[in-house]
């Protein structure tokens, strides 16, 4: 019980995490961007380490920071929808891949000046999840049950947006605004690879198993997944004296290898032997 209540709150906020970014992460895989996250995560980690390095934000809530972050995420989005028209001259993939260059590169000569630049730049990548509080909870399922609402309203329109069926700055724009502000204050309590992985492992999984499936089931499948894998990693963490956040990414993408060498023994290997048997 004791271990129950000390997890509960970054429990109940991976399952946030998880039942956002798993629908998101259909849509980017969708969009076929998907590093996307990583790259929009870590211009969200170079926005916390400049409000560090400026305004020196460093206890109680850091609002500074979100607003740094959110900033710097937000412009990039715009400029992903816009760029997004100019597809066929410039990759989308190798413009975010530039982004994500460009963020890490800052953020590394920005936390060079800061007196605790490592302890910042690991708490970037894999966040301090484990011990997060009731408020940042409640305020985080506040913004992103808001986004959840706009995207349920308006659900056609952006899949026929990620689809390639509806192009249009407006929608594309959109699209990236509110997966903007998700990401930034998702970085902020998980790190950059923590949410990464809760993004893009589920949602490949579901795409992988059940590809013929409706959005529903897919989700279903990709939420069991990770919720699944949240449980065994806090767990983990909490009985082996380990860092959440690695935990996290650890079990999530140790997972995802072990299903789909599983998945592979069962399409190609299993056949062939029983083939050779009769």
């Amino acid at each position: 019980m004791d271990v129950i209540l000390f997890l509960f709150p970054a429990i109940t906020l991976s399952v946030l995490l998880v039942g956002i970014h798993t629908y998101l992460g259909l849509h980017v895989l969708e969009r076929e961007v998907v590093f996307v996250d990583i790259g929009l995560s870590q211009v969200a980690a170079l926005g916390g380490a400049i409000s560090l390095l400026f305004f020196h934000d460093h206890d109680g809530p850091n609002y500074v920071s979100i607003l740094c972050s959110l900033g710097l995420c937000l412009f990039a989005a715009l400029g992903l929808s816009i760029l997004r028209n100019f597809e066929k001259k410039v990759s989308q993939e190798a413009l975010i891949g530039i982004t994500y260059a460009l963020a890490s590169g800052a953020l590394i000569l920005i936390l060079d000046k800061s007196p605790h630049g490592a302890e910042h730049l690991k708490e970037a990548f894999i966040g301090n999840i484990l011990f997060v509080t009731w408020n940042t909870v409640f305020i985080t399922s506040m913004i992103y049950g808001l986004v959840g609402i706009i995207h349920y309203i308006f659900r056609k329109v952006f899949w026929q947006s990620s689809r390639g069926k509806k192009t249009n700055l407006f929608w594309d724009f959109l699209f990236y605004f509110l997966f903007g502000i998700v990401i930034t204050f998702s970085t902020h309590h998980a790190g950059v690879l923590v949410v990464f992985s809760i993004l893009v492992i589920p949602a490949a999984l579901a795409k992988r198993f059940r590809p013929s499936a409706s959005i529903f089931q897919q989700l279903l499948f990709a939420w069991s997944y990770g919720f699944v894998s949240i449980l065994l990693s806090f767990l983990l963490s909490y009985y082996q004296d380990l860092p959440a956040g690695a935990a996290i990414v650890t079990t999530l993408a140790t997972g995802f290898f072990l299903l789909l060498f599983a998945k592979m023994l069962q399409e190609k290997i299993l056949p062939s032997i029983c083939k050779q048997d009769q």
